[in-house]
């Protein structure tokens, strides 16, 4: 009997893990996989492209989890530079195009892993594709900024760049071109950069950034990136004013990267990311799977599906597609929205929801902020941190809690991330055992401070 065919489409985090482990749970002679790359690079780390860019990450390699022959050599049959171009679903078929020789074929499948990613937002304004506007979507996208930014080093003279967007991408950006000796500006056309944070929460950044150098519009929109005689881009402009700049680098965010399911007819959110089920199956189709950036998740907190491009969430999508597909089971309960991130030395944190989103659910909460340090503030080196906790009205359950500060800030979101995870309320929280010594917290945790000043709000409010 021959064996099942696998048709994995993208060879990055979800659709290689899903590849890996089903290979692991069954032999060649029992499971077919083919899987298609359209880029030079599969199995790789995104979310680490801003370092290498920025130095910290020497060689692009270092970035690189598993080459093509590795995967190979497992069995897995990882076509590079081949882009999956139509899926035929009554026929169980997708027409796959070899990118460089223009040649196409069809290839039949058992099972199909949809693992396309997202892409980077690109709005459709004048100069937008001149030469001289980097995304940081992909390696190849990396090279090619890296390749610039290299070749300008050895030019004299003072190098400007112009980041649009103040996302996480923007932030590490600003970063990265910073360290590579940059004068860096930020065009955003929010009230403060981290949209992903609360606006006074983002205020912090906005000040911090200002504090190391880094330039940053807020509230102006990019209406045009200005290019010069040669056509190269030479700046952006928005409503009132020019930027100049030797390089733009696009940090808009990203988008599901979901063409060929929706011109397949599968079922799309509202975000435009597929829907699936807790097994990481695609709605209403047995055989075909979907997971990582290209689909929606169920947020916890909220109950709502949203989008959420994180690699994390990538890896464990694929571990769990490759699981059933394999003969085993696994599901994927859920996200709670953590994320961290850092531009130069200050730390950024989230978990749960905003203001604006608990209010677009209709939750009615409590908001309490409190100003800590990383260690006990007698301790050399300890870096002071804002935490703000947002907690339900009554039931006093943790909803959300960002936060922003110095070393030893960002990570400790986690505690939030679990207590979310459990539905914790605050009064709960101040209990939690955590770990303490004066080179690593103070008594009581930022974070326990703030669950504490939150427990008290709750009280407050009900009386």
């Amino acid at each position: 009997m021959a064996p099942q065919r696998m048709l994995v489409i993208g060879g990055d985090a979800t659709g290689m893990s899903a590849a890996s482990q089903a290979r692991r749970l069954k032999a060649a002679d029992e499971l077919e996989i083919i899987a298609l790359e359209r880029g030079h690079f599969a199995s790789y780390s995104a979310c680490g492209i801003p370092y290498w860019v920025g130095g910290q990450v020497e060689a692009r390699d270092a970035l690189i989890a598993r080459t093509p022959e590795e995967h190979r050599r497992r069995d897995i049959d990882l076509r590079m530079r081949t882009e999956a171009t139509e899926i035929d679903l009554a026929g169980q078929r997708v027409r796959a195009r070899d990118v460089d020789a223009g040649t196409e074929e069809w290839l039949g499948f058992d099972q199909l892993v949809l693992a396309t990613g997202a892409r980077p937002v690109r709005p459709p304004l004048p100069g937008i594709d001149a030469p001289g506007v980097y995304g940081v979507q992909t390696l190849d996208d990396g090279q090619a900024l890296l390749d610039v930014l290299e070749k300008e080093e050895e030019t004299p003279g003072g190098r400007r760049a112009v980041i649009v967007g103040g996302g996480y991408i923007g932030v590490e950006m600003a970063e990265a071109l910073i360290n590579r000796g940059y004068t860096v500006t930020v065009v955003d056309r929010g009230p403060q950069p981290m949209s992903t944070l609360d606006p006074d929460m983002g205020a912090l950044v906005h000040e911090a950034m200002c504090g190391m150098g880094i330039e940053t519009v807020r509230g102006a929109a990019v209406t045009e990136v200005l290019t010069d005689g040669g056509g190269r881009a030479r700046g952006v402009a928005t409503e009132d004013a020019e930027y100049a700049a030797d390089v733009v680098v696009l940090g808009l965010g990203v988008r599901p990267e979901t063409g060929l399911a929706r011109a397949a007819g599968l079922p799309l959110g509202e975000s435009g990311g597929l829907r699936t089920d807790l097994a990481m199956r695609v709605r209403g189709h047995e055989n075909i799977w979907s997971g990582g950036d290209c689909v929606e998740v169920l947020n916890l907190v909220s109950g709502r599906p949203q989008h959420i491009a994180l690699g994390t969430h990538a890896n464990k999508h694929g571990q769990i597609i490759g699981a059933n597909i394999g003969g085993g089971y696994a599901t994927f309960p859920g996200v709670v929205g953590t994320a961290v991130s850092k531009v130069c030395d200050l730390e950024i944190a989230r978990t749960g929801l905003l203001e604006r989103h608990a209010a677009a659910v209709g939750l009615q909460f409590v908001t309490v902020t409190t100003e800590s340090t990383s260690r006990a503030g007698y301790y050399p080196g300890a870096r002071s941190m804002r935490v703000k906790m947002i907690a339900e009205r009554r039931s006093g359950r943790l909803l959300g809690t960002q936060i922003v500060g110095g070393e030893g800030a960002g990570k400790r979101v986690d505690i939030a991330a679990v207590a979310l995870t459990a539905g914790m309320t605050v009064e709960q929280m101040t209990a939690l055992d955590l770990g303490y010594a004066p080179p690593f917290s103070p008594v009581w945790d930022p974070v326990l401070i703030a669950a504490r000043k939150a427990a008290a709000a709750v009280r407050d409010d009900l009386t």
